[in-house]
């Protein structure tokens, strides 16, 4: 008989447990095989399971099962020397028999069935089991509370919150966050503004654990860092800038829908875990990170909802015009975010116009208002549009091109009319523009993306960020890899 963590050096291996019709199958078989040829049978869940193998081994800590690596039971293994020489899982007779070398065993049983996912491997477990055999492969220096400290009140202490209640990052969730990659958790995705600090997939994990994401959406925040870090988007600007904007995270292609993403009603808003998780996550991650934090690095003036979590899918299925991802040159169906750095939500209402031509035109008329009328060139600007709005654009025939083109067009503006002065206003721009056209928005800084819910005429417009002038962040887009 062998015990604990104890393997014979040679012969066969058996690991079941009672809960799987298939190991209860081959018990039988695994009776015979102790009277034919030896066999060490480990079970998992019941130490009086099977009831046909004298001696058997309790593994009910799974110690063995997770340093043979099983993943599916009944489990036989042929061991020869201390080394593993050859393994099948499940029921097949024929597969038994060659690793077994034993030839006429269960009879009376089916050809085959399939086997059972194994406890060593269950969630919850397996990170368990990991710690124990010190297998984490977790660098982050571990913090340890006082008995009498609260795991929630610590870490709102400890500066690590954006002002709601966090998820303990245990060393158990972290691990459970890592195995939605396949990424090396020490592989660094970029430095951090504003402190430079390398931020690793662990440590991302780390925050997204806090944020209270699940481990499938690990690759979305992922992508989402990676794009924030990107030289273009100028995070530490968008940090540092006393304008009052944040990463609006949009995300495309198969992901959305594999992990439960809102591009309908109230797309934008509360509700939907996946939304509001990873885009909360990517905020942590510069929070505790990079060191940007409110009145620090961070000098917003009034900041924003979104600076808490701005995260939303674009609603593909149905829509004429092609995903966000695709305008900003990644392939049809691959999955990608796109990060932009924007202002809170600014309401296009229009529930008359029928034409494309009168609805461009309220858009438009909407969107000399982004950061102020007597501003432009001003910034980028992100449009949401409506389903019902689309549906416009979509019943004339017009591509988003086509809509894109046109906004243009209407978003010229006279230059006296930008003169600081012109209108009673101030603000504006020098005399130099008298007897000139300027246009609101940039070639190409007009992103248009379309979510919202199948009733109500109601788009929005996200104003971006502009420093002294000039475009002070880009946006950027990031393929979605596991």
């Amino acid at each position: 008989m062998y015990r604990g963590t104890d393997l014979p050096s040679d012969g066969l291996i058996a690991v079941v447990k009672r809960d799987c019709p298939t190991c209860v199958l081959t018990a039988p078989v695994l009776g015979d095989f102790v009277q034919r040829t030896g066999l060490a049978v480990y079970t998992q869940d019941d130490p009086d399971f099977p009831e046909t193998v004298p001696g058997r081994i309790d593994d009910t800590m799974l110690d063995v099962s997770h340093r043979l690596r099983i993943e599916i039971v009944p489990t036989l293994i042929r061991m020869r020397g201390g080394q593993e020489m050859d393994r099948t899982y499940g029921w097949d007779r024929a597969e038994w028999e060659r690793v077994s070398g034993l030839t006429a065993i269960g009879p009376d049983l089916p050809m085959s069935r399939p086997g059972c996912g194994a406890k060593n491997i269950e969630p919850g477990i397996i990170e368990k089991l990991k710690i124990r055999h010190g297998e984490t492969g977790l660098a982050s220096r571990r913090i340890e509370l006082g008995g009498g400290e609260d795991e929630i009140e610590a870490m709102f202490d400890r500066g690590w919150s954006d002002g709601l209640p966090l998820v303990p990052p245990t060393e158990e969730r972290v691990l459970r966050m890592l195995s939605g990659t396949a990424r090396d958790p020490q592989e660094v995705i970029g430095l951090c503004p504003p402190d430079l600090v390398p931020a690793t997939v662990e440590k991302i994990a780390i925050n997204a654990v806090m944020a209270g994401c699940k481990p499938e959406y690990l690759p979305v925040v992922l992508a989402a860092v990676e794009a924030v870090l990107d030289e273009p988007f100028a995070m530490h600007g968008v940090l540092a800038t006393t304008m009052y904007v944040g990463p609006v995270v949009v995300v495309n292609g198969a992901v959305r829908r594999q992990i439960g993403m809102n591009a309908k009603g109230n797309a934008l808003g509360q509700g939907n875990r996946a939304n509001a998780t990873i885009g909360r996550a990517l905020q942590l991650v510069i929070r505790n990170i990079g060191g940007g934090r409110p009145q620090e690095v961070d000098r917003a003036t009034l900041g924003n909802p979104g600076k808490y979590t701005y995260c939303f899918a674009e609603d593909e299925e149905g829509s004429s015009w092609e995903p966000l991802s695709v305008e900003r040159g990644l392939p049809q169906g691959k999955s990608a975010v796109t990060v932009f750095a924007g202002y809170g939500l600014q309401g296009v209402v229009d529930q008359k116009s029928r034409d494309p031509e009168s609805l461009s035109r309220s858009f438009a008329t909407s969107l000399m208002a982004v950061q102020n009328v007597k501003l432009a060139p001003a910034c980028d600007v992100m449009i949401v549009v409506c389903p019902e709005h689309e549906r416009t654009f979509r019943t004339a025939g017009w591509s988003k091109q086509r809509f894109l083109t046109r906004l243009h067009e209407l978003c010229e503006i006279s230059g006296e009319e930008l003169i600081s002065g012109a209108k009673g206003i101030a603000e504006g721009g020098p005399d130099t523009l008298a007897g000139k056209m300027v246009k609101k928005f940039r070639p190409g800084g007009i992103l248009i993306v379309r979510a919202g819910g199948g009733a109500g005429m109601f788009s929005g417009i996200i104003g971006g960020w502009a420093a002294s002038g000039a475009r002070g962040s880009s946006p950027v887009t990031k393929e979605v890899k596991t």
